[in-house]
């Protein structure tokens, strides 16, 4: 596959004088998380506990963003400004006794404004990036839709069970192929960046070929 994606854009600087968005706790991961997309999680860091409890307790979803430099546990990590609201399905105890979740991308964001608290946790002011166009598929991205169907047959999964119709929507189609394919995590970067699925599933065309 070619890489011609753009540079990932990294968490701008915080400005003390703009005005406040919504907060966002984040939590910086060496993975992309997209819409529709399931991710199980271990969970031991206080930062993260506290996080997890936080959202427990006010029935919100916290970030997962790209880390562009850095690593998932110790020092505040440099991630990406786009990443999308972790909303929890399900959690439990792992054999090593560590917290596990389960859980689901919802909205895609972008980072205006992040502060670290002195547990080291990120907190960011996000404004939320506008639900996808419900667009039908076009012609020229009917082989991405045969190449998701043929995955699914292949892999099953939670997708496999979807209703034919699903194959028909441009969002739905991008996401699923942007989840299931083997792309580099700065690839699949950059389609979460995109607004257009239209966009997205010509630069996955693009890809393929």
């Amino acid at each position: 596959m070619a890489d011609d994606a753009a540079d990932t854009q990294a968490i701008p600087p915080s400005d003390p004088d703009a005005p406040r968005a919504e907060s966002l706790g984040l939590f910086p991961l060496h993975t992309v998380l997209v819409p529709g997309a399931r991710l199980g999680l271990r969970v031991f860091e206080r930062r993260y506990l506290d996080l997890v409890r936080d959202c427990g307790r006010s029935g919100r979803g916290f970030g997962i963003c790209l880390i562009l430099d850095g690593e998932e546990a110790g020092a505040t990590a440099a991630a990406a400004a786009f990443g999308t609201e972790a909303v929890i399905e399900d959690f439990g105890t792992g054999d090593d006794g560590l917290l596990t979740l389960q859980v689901r991308g919802a909205r895609r964001f972008h980072v205006e404004r992040v502060r670290v608290r002195d547990s080291g946790l990120q907190v960011a002011d996000v404004a939320w990036c506008e639900p996808d166009i419900d667009d039908p598929l076009r012609p020229e991205h009917g082989l991405l839709s045969t190449i998701l169907q043929t995955l699914l047959e292949r892999v099953g999964g939670e997708h496999a069970r979807a209703p034919a119709a699903k194959f028909d929507e441009a969002s739905w189609v991008g996401w699923r192929l942007a989840e299931m394919l083997p792309l580099e995590d700065r690839q699949r970067q950059q389609l979460l960046q995109m607004h257009d699925p239209h966009e997205r599933l010509d630069w996955l065309l693009s890809l393929i070929a």
